[in-house]
């Protein structure tokens, strides 16, 4: 769902750009070479235009970005930069009302989407190639031909939208309010940065048209904004393109920078806020420090690594292994245009007091300030760059974002080199500089937020935090009506825009070449050669997962996994962690529902010493007790912060609901709090014993290297591992409920309701569970074309978003809607989706038809560009026994399927009548009104996950 809010932090910045590499990693401290492909020119109106060609995947990324964020907003009117990246997705004079959402799921588009951060708005999307000049002609109408569509009804409805965002993503979630009380505190009233992105609720109701109007014609101008092409295109045909639609839109008047200003704070600051969705205190700690690019801003990204991040840092080791107050200490970095501020976070246990958490912290920065940081521990933290930054090359979308953060932000897209040495070029002696200079003895700002009633918990002197709480109100929003249309003047123009440009010759989709090999001890491996970045990339899922656990002590699966990667028999936790670092590699262990996966990410000329470490990892583990002992109060701890997560809430209870208490897919993998308390060591290791075989493992690789190469570099495993296939039990999913039942949780005060509804439905390998999908396209799973989007969010302002699909494997999953609606209308969104369902068959028409039929098989060119598409691919092959061109099966069912084949499937799965009715909410307000959707009494829930 677009309309997030992004913001971007150095490392990221620095690692996301499409860049070739010349040399091989150097030692800490030698310069790299990256060299960045790119075109750029200037239109005579201000435009800065970036061509990037990339001709690895049929497909051409179209970004556009304004230099202007919420700092250029005006106090008492903030949340205008983020109102318009919402806006500009909505009509423009010669698209229409919704038509470049309509135009995108025509052409087979990624979806037209967008992100606002304090200093600039971006809107993006990714195409087939063939759409590229219909793309460039849409992001010149949202410049040039867009304000007058914006009229007080279309401005009245966006303005429900953005709030339900910042119910969603701030108002009703644990913490969320934290980023509020820093920036308030930690910059002047008169500092662009001293609000949110996001804005005020008053803010947001309080803007006028004119006030709108007004931004968008001082900042929406061609000499504020980058246009960056990247992908497999003709840059010469793209230039005449872009030329054509772009070069009649007026330049507007000079924008001067703002200048560089650090927050500042006079004397330390203590503030404490009772959070209604905490179940655990939290503490954050607050520094002013530098902008991004600054001098200084790449030591304090090692700094933040340094002392957060694995084993031997120093937080990890004084809040988590000395004073036992956390499952971890977070520190980063984070840095804007204007100012930077550095963070350290400590989500403590259960009645832990926050003073022993800052002692802790402060305990911390005293050892470093001790010891520094060693060469050793500079190169390894500077090891894994080269590894984030191949990963990020696989899109070129990554590659677009990156060329126009450098461009606007640095003033040259070519950046990247200087920026990636600057990061190498940091010294041990840096590391202590800045800390000394920025961190110690420095005045900052400390927030607790606290569980109601514990304010006891809060750290000594604090003062109560200004947080404004809106209150529920039945009625509170004005209505809107959307099938309103808008009439405003147009814009003129030298030539006739309201035609669509036409498709530019077909891609052709090309199916990854697939190999696959069965290893003597039954292992299955199946890969995908790919050459484009030195990396590869595999999984190694061993299937069972929760599957294979006692309902009566569920949550072994899980910490099972997590201990796999605290240390081997040769290898103490902190050896290995450093061993793999050393590589630039990540190895992570995780246990799903239905298995174990072992994801590992290296560079193609590790990968052998790579491997080497997960077989150590999978055959010697070491069960060492101490971690033992931190993992299962971690675990604890993650169980009763769900408790109080209004979407942890849902999630769960609507498992229980579709799944019935006898069905293990009902449970919570972490278990209960009861249940993680009784687990043992011995558990582990028993279910270990009995769930770790070859026979069940499925080994998916994606990367630099062939098949020859990688079935040889598992040999090794293949002699050492053995076992014989494991039984996995058949657990039956219920069937469908014969009759509909409201059920519903109880969260005092909550601002939104979360709603799930559904029921028990299809397996992945059905004869219909395709079919139900491309049913479901139009309902609620296209996006911005779906009806539930369309509706509830674009016609209503009930949400900020909705959606709708089918989630089988081998067993029959069930059909879910899902969204966080605004409490007051929680009755009326209900409503609303019945009737949807209702009515869907029904009035299903050629047009929805043509459609999904046009996304569904146009999107196929953008299906395998990543790696991660590529191992879902591999997924789907050796999950299902699906054939290596499975998709062109999918492609068929597509083309072939009609209107009434499409009312016969949802007159089949999608009656209201025979579903789960799940809402998580303020039942004080709620409860009482749901009585009229017509389901009968509804279902208190008990408050026990």
């Amino acid at each position: 769902m677009y309309k997030a809010i992004f913001f971007s932090s150095l490392l990221a910045a620095t690692l996301t750009a499409g860049a070739q590499q010349t040399k091989q990693r150097q030692p800490a401290g030698a310069k790299t070479t990256f060299k960045v492909d790119y075109q750029k020119f200037k239109l005579p109106n201000g435009l800065d235009v970036i061509f990037h060609i990339d001709r690895s995947d049929p497909v051409v990324a179209v970004a556009l970005t304004a230099h202007v964020g919420s700092a250029r907003e005006k106090a008492g009117r903030t949340g205008f930069a983020h109102l318009f990246e919402h806006l500009l997705f909505l009509e423009s004079e010669n698209l229409g009302k919704g038509g470049l959402d309509a135009m995108s799921a025509r052409i087979g588009g990624s979806g037209a989407n967008g992100s606002t951060s304090r200093d600039r708005t971006n809107y993006f999307q990714t195409v087939p190639k063939d759409a590229l000049e219909k793309m460039i002609w849409a992001e010149a109408d949202k410049l040039g031909w867009f304000i007058n569509t914006v009229t007080e009804p279309v401005l009245a409805k966006e303005k429900q939208v953005v709030k339900n965002e910042k119910r969603q993503s701030y108002d009703n979630n644990p913490y969320g309010h934290t980023s509020y009380v820093i920036d308030k505190n930690l910059y002047p009233e008169d500092h662009p940065y001293n609000w949110q992105v996001i804005g005020s609720l008053d803010d947001l109701q309080n803007a006028t048209l004119a006030d709108v109007k007004e931004f968008f014609n001082r900042w929406y101008v061609p000499n504020n904004v980058t246009l960056v092409v990247a992908g497999d295109f003709d840059a010469a045909q793209a230039k005449k393109w872009v030329e054509k639609y772009f070069s009649e839109i007026k330049k507007g008047p000079a924008v001067q920078p703002l200048a560089k200003r650090p927050g500042f704070v006079k004397q330390t600051k203590k503030l404490y806020h009772e959070d209604n969705f905490a179940r655990l205190p939290e503490l954050t700690m607050a520094w002013p420090t530098v902008p991004e690019y600054h001098p200084d801003s790449y030591a304090l990204e090692i700094l933040s690594s340094y002392l957060s991040e694995g084993k031997k840092a120093p937080l990890y080791q004084v809040v988590v292994e000395d004073e036992k107050l956390a499952p971890g200490a977070a520190m980063f970095h984070r840095t804007s245009e204007l100012a930077g501020q550095m963070h350290v976070v400590v989500r403590a246990f259960a009645e832990k007091d926050l003073d022993s958490a800052a002692a802790a912290i402060n305990k911390a920065f005293a050892q470093f300030e001790r010891k520094g940081i060693t060469e050793k521990d500079l190169s390894r933290i500077k090891a894994g760059l080269e590894t984030q930054f191949y990963n990020s090359l696989f899109s070129v979308q990554g590659k677009g974002f990156q060329l126009a953060q450098y461009n606007i932000f640095a003033g040259d897209p070519s950046f990247i080199e200087k920026d990636i040495n600057n990061l190498l070029a940091v010294t041990a002696a840096d590391v202590s500089r800045v800390y000394n200079k920025y961190i110690k003895g420095k005045n900052f700002v400390a927030t607790s937020f606290v569980p109601k009633g514990k304010i006891e918990l809060a750290l000594a002197g604090s003062t109560k935090a200004d947080v404004v709480e809106e209150k529920i109100v039945q009625g509170a929003e004005e209505t809107v009506d959307p099938n309103a249309v808008a009439t405003y003047p147009k814009t003129p123009s030298s030539f006739d825009r309201s035609k669509e440009p036409p498709y530019g010759q077909a891609p052709e989709v090309k199916i990854p070449a697939i190999w696959q090999a069965q290893l003597p001890n039954g292992m299955r491996v199946l890969g995908i050669e790919n050459n484009e970045v030195p990396l590869v990339q595999f999984e190694l899922v061993i299937d069972g997962g929760l599957l294979l656990e006692n309902p009566d002590k569920v949550g072994v699966a899980n910490m099972m996994a997590r201990m796999m990667t605290q240390g081997t028999k040769t290898k103490t936790p902190q050896q290995l962690e450093e061993a793999i670092q050393q590589l630039g590699a990540t190895i992570n262990v995780f246990a799903n529902t239905e298995d174990i996966r072992i994801r590992v990410n290296t560079l193609a000329r590790n990968y052998p010493a790579t491997l080497a470490l997960v077989e150590e990892i999978l055959l010697q583990p070491r069960w060492d007790a101490t971690e033992f002992d931190l993992i299962k109060q971690s675990t604890i701890s993650q169980i009763r912060q769900q408790e109080a997560n209004p979407n942890a809430i849902a999630q769960n209870q609507y498992n229980l609901l579709v799944y019935g208490k006898d069905n293990i897919r009902s449970r919570n993998i972490l278990g209960t709090a009861a249940s993680a308390g009784t687990i043992t060591l011995d558990d582990l290791k028993a279910f270990y014993a009995k769930s770790m075989s070859p026979a069940n493992a499925r080994m998916h690789v994606v990367g630099a290297s062939g098949e020859g190469a990688l079935t040889a570099s598992l040999t090794r495993l293949a002699n050492a591992w053995k076992g014989s296939a494991v039984t996995i039990p058949d657990w039956k999913t219920p069937a469908a409920p014969a009759q509909p039942v409201v059920y519903f949780y109880d969260v005092p005060d909550a601002k939104q309701s979360v709603i799930r509804f559904g029921y028990p439905a299809l397996a992945a390998t059905d004869k219909d569970y395709y079919p139900a999908t491309v049913l479901n396209y139009i309902l609620g799973g296209g996006g911005f074309a779906s009806q539930l989007t369309q509706q509830l969010r674009e016609g209503k302002g009930y949400t900020y978003g909705i959606n709708s699909g089918f989630s089988g494997t081998n067993s029959a999953g069930p059909f879910t809607i899902a969204s966080s609606v605004r409490t007051n209308v929680t009755l009326e969104s209900a409503q609303l989706v019945k009737e949807i369902l209702e009515n869907y068959g029904k009035n299903y028409s050629a047009k929805d038809l043509e459609t999904t039929q046009s996304f569904l098989i146009k999107s196929n060119a953008r299906a395998f560009e990543t790696a991660s598409a590529k191992l879902g691919m591999l997924e789907n092959i050796s999950k299902y026994g699906w054939k290596a061109d499975y998709v062109k099966d999918r492609e068929a069912i597509v083309k072939k399927m009609t209107i009434e084949e499409i009312k016969a499937l949802a007159a089949k799965y999608l009656d209201p009548n025979k579903m789960i009715w799940l809402i998580v909410g303020d039942a004080k307000t709620q409860l009482p009104r749901l009585k009229e959707l017509g389901f009968g009494e509804p279902v208190l829930l008990k408050p026990v996950i």
